[in-house]
This record gives structure tokens, C-alpha cells and sequence, in this order.
């Protein structure tokens, strides 16, 4: 299948999208900062902003969107700070031209502080919120955090790609594949609940309190996979913070302490996925241009570097309260 790109997602055919569900768009549309999907936002008639989020084919069905939609809609119901789609001509997924598109409320916010122990105390506690109602079903459609999909998908795609210069490439897939052994040995996903799956700083907004944004990788897994990403700092640091993130998640649920030692493998998963997601959306012209360092040698000898102190860190003895 030949790799898809948004070159036929003009202008005029974003806005006729739009205006093919009743909403008149009476501004100029600002591109927000997406790479996966292509993302809009807009003021219309009723002087409001909203956001137009034009999902990338090929890449999730349409009943898995409705499934993201569907747990974004069940978490806000319960007052939980999260931007869900509008619902509008009573659905919240629209078709248009083979595009599935749906709206949002425009919110803003600045950065999450990971840094910040009082911040991190919000952050628990509304995430213990989310996994309680996480915890009331299952997903059916979204997938499950795999070691096949982080691991092995994203060793093959990386193996198969002709970004990565001749001279490193010996250096580079041996330390990749000791990641990977390791990686494999020490990952065990059990009692996996339904997550934001994506929950770094970028995609929280704060102000007054945190608010979730983008679901788009929502998916099941082990609860730590929603907290993990924010730490920062020493191991001391990491540690004071994932105590203070427990301790405010467990007012509303409880947390399994055996997952601590599934952090550093998920972080493995995630620089190897991150890799071969670069290297596998190459060939979609707004990639090479927002990461013009990928296709460079110096990178990849700083990630051979980045995985040796990943091997070391996956050897270390896992992260306790």
C-alpha cells in the first residue's frame, strides 16, 4: 500500500469538511502543531473557536475513532478535564471525502511543569480519576500496548530503512537489538485498564489545574504507562515525584507498585517506537521538515549513545517509592 500523505487535504476541501456539517467558517484556519493527523483551528459564526482534527487513513478505523471519541466523552461526563469531541448533527466522527474529521472546543493553556510537585499532585489525582472510569470497561476496537507493535514492528521497519547511514549501522543495531532482548525479557503487561496512552507534558494544558488533551493514541495497557512520562531529574527526583503521583492517585485508585518496574521497559518501547514512527512517515513531505536532523549521521550516533545509557538504566533496580 502506497504511504499516504495530506497533499489533496487543500484549503478549500478542509473548509467545504466543515461547512458540510452546518458550521460556517468565518476566519482564516491556523494549522496547529500536529504531525499525524492535520489539525485546525477556526472561528465560526458564533464568534467561537473551534478545532477541525482530520485523522490520517489508512492508519485507524473508523470504529477505533469512534472508541477514542466515545472514552473522551464517558471521562468528561464525569467532570474530568479532558477535551472531548463535540457532538454535532448527533455524531461526533464525521466522513468527508474519505476523511474522517471531527470537532473540538479550541482551549489553551501553558505547559505542564514537571518540575512542579504541586502540579504533579494535580496530575495524580485527576489521572487516578481517568483510570477509575478507565476501570468500568474494556476497549474493543482501540489495541493493546504490545511489545510486538513497539519492539518488533519498529526493529523490522528500522532494519528496512534507508535513513540510517552505512558507517553506523553495525553500532547502531547492535546496541538496538541488546535494547530490544532486554526490553522483551523485562516487559510484562498485566491487568491492563484503558489509557490516555499518550499522556506526556505536550499534551497537557495548565491553567488553574491540568487539562487532557489528544487521545488519539488511546489504547489498553498497565496504568503506569499514564504516569511515567512525567517524571524528570535524578532517579532521587523521579522518585520523590512518583510518590507524590501515587500518593494523589490512590484517592481515587488504587495503584499496583509491581508496575514501577515496567518503566524503564516502556521507555524502551518508546525510543524504538519513536524511531520507526520517523522513519516509517518519511515519506510524507511535512516530516523530513520538521525533523531534518532524522536523515542525519550526527543523530544517529547520538542515539547510539542514548541507547547504552537506556541498556544500563533497564539493568539498574527499578524505581521504588
Amino acid at each position: 500500500m502506497r504511504p499516504f500523505n495530506f497533499s489533496e487535504l487543500t484549503p478549500d476541501l478542509i473548509v467545504d469538511a466543515i461547512e458540510s456539517q452546518g458550521i460556517r467558517v468565518e476566519s482564516g484556519l491556523l494549522a496547529l502543531n500536529s504531525y499525524e493527523n492535520r489539525v485546525y483551528q477556526f472561528i465560526a459564526e458564533d464568534t467561537k473557536r473551534y478545532v477541525a482534527k482530520f485523522y490520517r487513513p489508512q492508519r485507524w478505523s473508523r470504529a477505533q475513532i469512534q472508541e477514542e471519541h466515545d472514552f473522551s466523552i464517558e471521562l468528561a461526563s464525569y467532570k474530568i478535564p479532558i477535551i472531548a469531541p463535540l457532538i454535532c448533527n448527533k455524531q461526533s466522527l464525521h466522513i468527508y471525502k474519505n476523511y474522517s474529521f471531527a470537532f473540538f472546543p479550541a482551549a489553551g493553556g501553558r505547559q505542564f511543569e514537571v518540575d512542579n510537585l504541586n502540579q504533579v499532585e494535580y496530575m495524580g489525582r485527576f489521572i487516578g480519576q481517568i483510570h477509575a472510569v478507565s476501570k468500568r470497561a474494556n476497549f474493543i476496537h482501540r489495541p493493546t500496548m504490545s511489545v510486538d507493535d513497539y519492539l518488533i514492528k519498529s526493529l523490522q521497519e528500522l532494519q528496512g530503512s534507508p535513513l540510517i547511514p552505512a558507517g553506523v549501522q553495525p553500532s547502531f543495531f547492535a546496541i538496538l537489538q541488546q535494547v530490544v532482548d532486554l526490553t522483551l525479557s523485562l516487559y510484562s503487561s498485566t491487568n491492563n485498564i484503558r489509557l490516555h496512552g499518550d499522556c506526556h507534558p505536550g499534551n497537557i494544558l495548565w491553567r488553574d489545574g491540568p487539562t487532557f488533551v489528544d487521545l488519539d493514541d488511546c489504547r489498553s495497557g498497565p496504568a503506569v504507562q499514564d504516569m511515567w512520562m512525567m517524571l524528570s531529574g535524578d532517579r532521587q527526583q523521579q522518585s520523590l515525584q512518583m510518590h507524590t503521583l501515587v500518593k494523589a492517585y490512590e484517592e481515587f485508585c488504587k495503584f499496583d507498585t509491581a508496575q514501577l518496574a515496567l518503566i524503564e521497559p516502556l521507555r524502551a518501547m518508546r525510543m524504538v517506537h519513536y524511531m520507526a514512527w520517523l522513519a516509517k512517515r518519511w515519506q510524507d513531505p511535512a516530516f523530513p521538515q520538521a525533523f531534518p536532523w532524522f536523515a542525519d549521521g550526527k543523530y544517529w550516533e547520538q542515539q547510539i549513545l542514548s541507547l547504552k545509557e537506556q541498556l544500563a538504566a533497564l539493568q539498574e533496580t527499578p524505581l521504588a517509592l
